[in-house]
C-alpha cells in the first residue's frame, strides 16, 4: 500500500468515526419522557433535594460527593485518585441536573436554577442549556438565549439545546431561525429524536426542504 493510499484510508476512517460519534452524541441528547416526581417535589420545600441515602431533604449546595474509601494497602490519609474524585463530583452534578428537570416540570423554575448553580461544572452543556430554559421560562429571553449559545459553543452537536433555542426563536417571531435549527438537528443525526419532533411540532409540523 502506497503512503498516499494509506493516508487516504486513515482520513476516511477518521471521518467515519467522527460521523458516528456525532450521531451518538445527538442520540444521547434526546429527552423522551418527563422526570418521575420524587420526594424532591412531593415532600421537600424551599428548593431542597431529596437525598435517598440520608433520607432527608438537603439544600443543593450541601450535596457532597461520596467519600472514596482508600484501597487496601493505601495510607488512610492519602487522597483518593483524581479520577475517582471527578467521577464522584459528576455523580453529584447528575443528581442536581435531574433535580432541576423535576423542578422545571413542576413549574419551580427558581428552584431549578438554584440546583443548576450548585453544579461543579458550570460549563457542562446540559447545565448551560437548562439554565437557558429556566431563565427563559422566568421571562428573561435574552439571557436564556445567551445560555443556549454557550451550550452550543461547548458542544455544537447538543441537539437538545438546538431544539430549545429553536422554540425560543419561535417565541420571538424568528421562524426562519427556528427552521435553521431544525435542519441542524436533522443533519446531526437527530431526526428521530424528541428534540427534532418537539421543534417540528412547534413549527406547526412544517418540515423544511433545505
Amino acid at each position: 500500500m502506497t503512503m498516499l493510499r494509506h493516508t487516504m484510508l486513515l482520513s476516511f476512517c477518521a471521518a467515519v468515526s467522527l460521523t458516528a460519534l456525532s450521531a451518538a452524541r445527538a442520540a444521547d441528547s434526546d429527552t423522551t419522557t418527563p422526570p418521575v416526581a420524587t420526594e424532591t417535589t412531593t415532600t421537600c420545600t424551599d428548593g431542597k433535594i431529596w437525598n435517598e441515602e440520608k433520607k432527608e431533604c438537603l439544600a443543593p449546595e450541601d450535596l457532597k460527593p461520596a467519600e472514596v474509601t482508600p484501597t487496601e494497602g493505601t495510607p488512610a490519609e492519602e487522597k483518593p485518585p483524581e479520577a475517582e474524585e471527578k467521577k464522584s463530583q459528576r455523580d453529584i452534578d447528575d443528581t442536581l441536573y435531574e433535580a432541576a428537570r423535576e423542578f422545571a416540570y413542576a413549574g419551580q423554575y427558581e428552584n431549578a436554577l438554584r440546583a443548576l448553580r450548585a453544579a461543579s461544572d458550570q460549563e457542562d452543556p446540559r447545565i448551560l442549556n437548562y439554565m437557558g430554559y429556566n431563565t427563559r421560562k422566568l421571562g428573561d429571553m435574552q439571557l436564556g438565549m445567551t445560555y443556549y449559545k454557550r451550550a452550543l459553543q461547548k458542544d455544537e452537536n447538543y441537539i437538545l439545546a438546538r431544539s430549545y433555542m429553536g422554540q425560543a426563536l419561535i417565541e420571538q417571531g424568528d421562524i426562519e431561525g427556528a427552521r435553521v435549527q431544525l435542519v441542524e438537528i436533522r443533519d446531526r443525526g437527530g431526526e428521530n429524536t424528541w428534540a427534532y419532533r418537539a421543534l417540528l411540532q412547534s413549527l406547526g409540523g412544517e418540515r423544511t426542504t433545505y
